[in-house]
């Protein structure tokens, strides 16, 4: 997946969110704090201009809420990789972050 085009802080980014394991999530300030630089909108902007060649939606909003507008393929994909959800109101839902949040292992 990681090419020799995107920038070092890109990889990295990119290198976490091909470890998380289906059905588990890391917020971006996870990966953030993870990496030891940058914060949640630097690893966001990766994202959202690298990530969808990886499982983007496992890196999402500390609050468990889905990326807007893609809230529809987010939840398809969470149901079939049986991750822990929770209703959010008016038939909407989050992942439930105290059950599906990832821990790696310190580098």
């Amino acid at each position: 997946m990681v090419t020799a085009h995107l920038p070092e802080y890109a990889e990295r980014v990119l290198e976490v969110t091909e470890q998380i394991p289906r059905g588990r999530v890391m917020s971006y300030g996870d990966i953030a704090e993870y990496l030891g630089e940058g914060g949640p909108r630097q690893v966001g902007r990766v994202m959202s201009q690298w990530g969808g060649a990886v499982a983007w939606w496992r890196v999402i909003h500390a609050d468990g809420s889905f990326l807007a507008g893609h809230e529809r393929e987010a939840l398809a994909r969470y149901q079939r990789e049986g991750t822990p959800l929770r209703p959010a109101g008016s038939g909407t839902y989050r992942v439930d972050m105290r059950k599906a949040r990832w821990a790696p292992s310190i580098p």
